[in-house]
């Protein structure tokens, strides 16, 4: 803004001022061609300027963390926003120098406009709530191709602009007496060029260039963002001039997708709030956020060697037709560094704000039906789940006690649901209640199975012995899933990586509680980058088994398995306590991954297909739909706590305090068996951040710092002393 200015003020003012300009313009040659040659030879010096900036791509190159981890996709965009903002400065500098013959005021005249157009004109958008001032300003041009997005809009706004301050500066330095001609094009220029701005921004094309096209927005997001008719105010917490790099990146990022969202649809409004800013109102603040579940973060900030901690709200509020939902920013990893836990919640951005607006937007269409009558978990033991998807869709208990007595009504009804949920049933199905459930699969319908295999406890090995025998309980189901293609064994999955037991240890008033590892609690961190487990907190398990994959034409995904130091536990067994003062033997471990939740996606084959069914059944089917369902070996994964003021969140650890990643997965698999707007499928979109290695940053600051101060200052005098040198060869002759 500065520096095109003093290049370009002497272009027409030191020829006004002596006395040249008029010679100039009587010799044989157009006055545009005469424009374009200042123009150009100012803009050629400009990019010599750029030119040692290079360095800088090549210094963060080596300094990334692996040596290249840069997206040159971005950075070729930063370099084309930067020589197009270039291109307009440079036209509107020539332009100011032809206005006087003083340079000094050519040279303010400039700053002026070249500030109006990037700062002055966003001001006025702000103040007066106008996307289509907004749009006249460079800088939203200018954001939009610095990110690495290739937009036609911002290609011909600046051409525009370039264009325009030519045609004027032709104008300008003419000595012809303006004419009707003349007139003509300088009202019809701008108009024509307004036109086809306003033109452009209903047809226009973007090339997303970056690496991971991390700003194209997916087929659902603008489904959704597309359907929006009325506006929609999110406010983003995540503000603040004292956050680490690592959350700067964070909101940097959200800001631009939320711009990638409001550029779909102008009804998308957002703001950046500090609710810390001011002193007066902090705790007040703190304690409306907190009320309103949006629960504050601590941070390490390290500034000049130092540490301090500073608290933050990695939170978004989004407010459709007088509705508040709330969109966590932070995307949580057991064990994740800083730089993990930026990535992983970049990672989740997409989703976390399309699920937000999807809440708002669409209404309830899918119903869901928790079974009940085989005796499965209480209403209690899975309320925060419940709580959670009761938002996404109608949730209602079904039992099958009445097939007994009205076996093909219980089928039609349960027929009007989309999606069946067994929460750890513990008493066997009848044939009977197994040909309701295959029918219901075979006309289409989604399944969510969590099946324990073996009947045994935590609870129970709380006795004085503490210790309890682990049998094999039956559901009779195994012929059930077996036609499906899998079997879920009645054994252990005994597992190194796995959470600990809270243990009461000492007697009386001696006595504390204590973490003890316990190796029947596996916790699975998700290697698939399918949808439902992507980019997931560990999940934890409570006395797991083991599924088998059956060979059949029905599709079959390994979602999550045990790591590989896993040992197989048959049963009957008799399971102690007394493990957890036990050290065990990796020798044992050798059986490998172990399946532990599979999808099957497909057309089924009925369970009762050439036998004899229980009952009589009108028009059934043999084969089904195509259709889903998930099985997952373990029955607690969906259980919650339950403490003295009542249900606890799902995957929480009152003893750790740990949050494990139960009810993302779980909603994410509710939200995979039903989702027909592919809302899901964010989820697999992979970014990857670039960061710094920081220690070699430490190590080697000094050598950098001369590299690119010093290099840059040695270029511009070689160039210095080679071009005087040709210039007076080539003059002195």
């Amino acid at each position: 803004m500065f520096l095109i200015p003093a290049v370009t003020m002497r272009s027409f003012s030191d020829e006004k001022k002596q006395g040249t300009l008029e010679l100039l313009v009587t010799k044989p040659i157009s006055l545009f061609k005469i424009v374009l040659g200042k123009y150009f030879g100012a803009f050629l010096l400009i990019i010599l300027t750029l030119l040692p900036t290079l360095l800088y791509v090549y210094t963060v190159y080596q300094l990334g963390n692996p040596v290249g981890n840069i997206d040159f996709g971005s950075t070729f965009g930063s370099y084309l926003g930067l020589l197009f903002l270039a291109a307009a400065y440079t036209a509107i500098g020539v332009f100011s120098s032809s206005l006087t013959d003083n340079q000094i005021v050519a040279f303010i005249t400039a700053v002026f406009l070249c500030f109006f157009f990037y700062i002055g004109l966003e001001g006025i958008a702000d103040f007066l709530s106008s996307s289509f001032i907004d749009q006249l300003g460079m800088n939203a041009h200018y954001k939009s191709i610095s990110r690495g997005v290739i937009d036609t809009r911002d290609l011909v706004y600046f051409i525009s602009i370039v264009l325009l301050f030519l045609v004027l500066t032709v104008r300008h330095i003419s000595t012809k007496p303006i004419g009707k001609k003349d007139l003509a094009i300088l009202i019809l220029l701008p108009l024509g060029l307004l036109v086809l701005n306003i033109f452009t921004h209903g047809f226009y094309k973007r090339f997303d260039v970056t690496k991971d096209k991390r700003y194209t927005l997916s087929q659902a997001s603008t489904a959704i963002v597309e359907s929006v008719n009325s506006p929609i105010v999110i406010d983003v917490f995540l503000d603040g001039s004292n956050l680490p790099s690592e959350f700067r990146r964070l909101q940097t990022e959200t800001r631009q997708l939320l711009e990638e969202f409001k550029s779909e649809n102008n009804q998308i409004h957002f703001n950046f709030i500090n609710p810390l800013e001011e002193n007066e109102t902090r705790e007040q603040n703190i304690q409306q956020l907190n009320q309103r579940g949006l629960k504050p973060m601590q941070v390490t900030v390290q500034d000049a060697g130092k540490s301090s901690q500073e608290v933050i709200f990695p939170w978004a509020l989004a407010s459709y037709n007088e509705v508040t939902v709330k969109i966590p920013l932070i995307k949580n990893k057991i064990g994740a560094d800083v730089q993990e836990l930026a990535s992983n919640s970049i990672q989740h951005l997409e989703y976390a704000f399309a699920d937000g607006l999807s809440k708002l937007t669409n209404p309830k269409r899918r119903k869901i039906a928790i079974l009940k009558g085989n005796n499965q978990l209480q209403d209690a033991q899975i309320f925060d789940f419940a709580k959670t998807i009761k938002d996404y869709y109608y949730l209602a208990a079904f039992t099958l006690d009445s097939v007994q007595n009205a076996p093909q009504k219980t089928l039609d009804d349960l027929k009007t649901y989309d999606l069946i949920i067994s929460a750890k049933p513990t008493e066997a199905f009848t044939e009977a209640e197994k040909l309701v459930l295959d029918q219901f699969t075979m006309s289409g319908g989604k399944s969510l199975w969590l099946l324990d295999r073996v009947a045994i406890e935590q609870d129970s090995l709380f006795n004085p012995a503490g210790k309890n025998i682990a049998i094999a309980r039956n559901l009779n189901l195994t012929d059930f899933f077996f036609k499906y293609g899998l079997r879920v064994n009645p054994v252990l999955i005994n597992d190194l990586y796995s959470a600990p037991i809270t243990l009461a240890t000492g007697d009386g008033s001696q006595s504390q509680f204590q973490q003890l590892p316990w190796y029947y609690s596996p916790l699975v961190s998700a290697t698939s980058k399918h949808p439902i487990v992507n980019n997931l907190n560990l999940i934890k398990f409570d006395f797991a088994n083991q599924i088998d994959t059956l060979k059949n034409d029905v599709q079959k995904t390994i979602l999550l398995q045990s790591s590989i130091l896993t040992k197989i536990d048959g049963t009957p067994r008799e399971v102690s306590l007394d493990m957890t003062n036990e050290e065990p033997n990796p020798n044992n471990y050798v059986n490998g991954f172990q399946n532990l939740a599979v999808l099957l996606e497909g057309n089924f084959t009925s369970v009762y297909k050439n036998r004899v069914k229980p009952f009589t059944i009108s028009d059934a089917k043999n084969e089904s739909k195509p259709t889903k369902m998930i099985v997952i070996a373990d029955g607690d994964v969906i259980k919650n706590d339950v403490g003295r003021n009542g249900p606890l969140e799902l995957g929480f650890d009152r003893w750790t305090g740990q949050e494990y990643g139960n009810k993302d997965f779980l909603l994410n698999a509710v939200n995979y068996l039903l989702d027909d707007s592919g809302l899901i499928n964010i989820r697999s979109k992979d970014i990857s951040l670039a960061f710094l290695d920081y220690q070699k940053v430490a190590d080697e600051k000094t050598k950098w710092q001369i590299i690119n101060i010093v290099l840059p200052l040695v270029f511009l005098a070689v160039f210095g002393i080679l071009f005087n040198f040709f210039r007076k060869r080539k003059y002195t002759k």
